[in-house]
């Protein structure tokens, strides 16, 4: 299948204006690019390894609609088969209407044809089997090689939620919790994402794990990765909110019964996190922390120091750090 692509250079301003006027006349499903910086409550949602790094917003905006064609090379708008070029002089029309009483930048419209794509699963052209140490970490669409059979094997798919194993901040992660894990291990996974840290730590002998995420994509992610790694449901528990912010999540996730809390999050958010997440440790638990650049370290060290928790070490991989604290 083949689509026609409109692409409307406008002003950030207008964008929203032009995607419902637009949508009015049977085109749907805006793609938007520009730079408007993200709102606190955008970055706070974004439990990630990195936020997407973004220029100084210059005040435009890109809004592009996708319409089917059919097998003449017509698209097909509110189910009637209109040539590009009628298609292309209905979007002129909206936006001089638009114009009349806003600015809308140049509102150019660019034409182009682009083949079928999947833009959910994508991405997965770019995600193959690499190993963490003697981890091999296998997407769930390929298959194991006959000479890994014998290795220990993480089976991943993060379907739209965060969360491969790929990242440097990932593995450093991954590493402290072999180095801490015991058999009577109870983890706390803040911003579990696909739940790959909570998976390889049951994996390993892990007790119990519970994973808390703010985005709902998560939590069918970590039932399918679950599944897929053979882990019981009654072994790892997710819940959905803001451990930070939320008291009834801090209360179903519980106090003072956590042998190790990972967060592999950001500096600002680990932070915030920190003098909260301690209730949540036993004595003598297990702070792992990483997300943080190397020169955020210092930002986050103060944080624990100042929740009463000792440090205990320090790992680096490329520009990330994880820090690890007692408390």
């Amino acid at each position: 299948m083949k689509w026609t692509r409109f692409k409307i250079q406008t002003t950030t301003e207008a964008e929203d204006i032009i995607i419902s006027d637009l949508y009015d006349v049977g085109l749907e499903g805006a793609q938007i690019e520009d730079k408007i910086p993200l709102t606190p409550l955008e970055k706070e949602q974004m439990f990630v390894d990195i936020l997407p790094e973004t220029e100084a917003d210059d005040g435009i905006a890109y809004l592009s609609f996708f319409v089917e064609q059919d097998d003449a090379g017509n698209c097909v708008l509110n189910g009637e088969s209109k040539p590009v070029e009628e298609i292309r002089d209905l979007i002129k029309e909206t936006l001089a209407e638009t114009a009349s009483y806003m600015d809308i930048g140049s509102g150019s419209i660019a034409v182009t044809e682009t083949e079928d794509i999947d833009w959910i699963n994508n991405w997965k052209n770019y995600f193959h089997q690499f190993h963490v140490d003697d981890l091999l970490v296998i997407p769930s669409w390929e298959m194991v090689a006959p000479e890994d059979q014998h290795k220990k094997i993480l089976h991943i798919d993060p379907g739209t939620a965060f969360g491969t194993g790929m990242h440097e901040t990932t593995q450093l992660c991954i590493r402290q919790i072999w180095k801490h894990l015991t058999p009577e291990t109870k983890l706390l996974d803040v911003g579990t994402g696909s739940g790959i840290l909570s998976i390889v730590a049951l994996m390993y002998g892990a007790k119990s794990a519970v994973g808390t995420d703010l985005d709902p994509c998560a939590e069918p992610a970590v039932k399918d990765n679950m599944k897929a790694n053979g882990i019981p449901e009654e072994q790892f528990r997710f819940i959905l909110g803001n451990i930070i912010s939320d008291q009834a999540v801090q209360d179903e996730v519980g106090y003072g019964c956590y042998d190790i809390v990972v967060a592999n999050i950001l500096h600002n958010v680990l932070t915030a996190l920190t003098p909260v997440i301690t209730a949540q440790l036993k004595e003598g638990g297990i702070y792992i922390t990483s997300g943080i650049l190397n020169e955020k370290e210092q930002v986050v060290r103060d944080a624990m120091e100042q929740a009463g928790l000792i440090i205990l070490e320090v790992t680096r991989q490329g520009e990330w750090c994880s820090i690890t604290a007692q408390k």
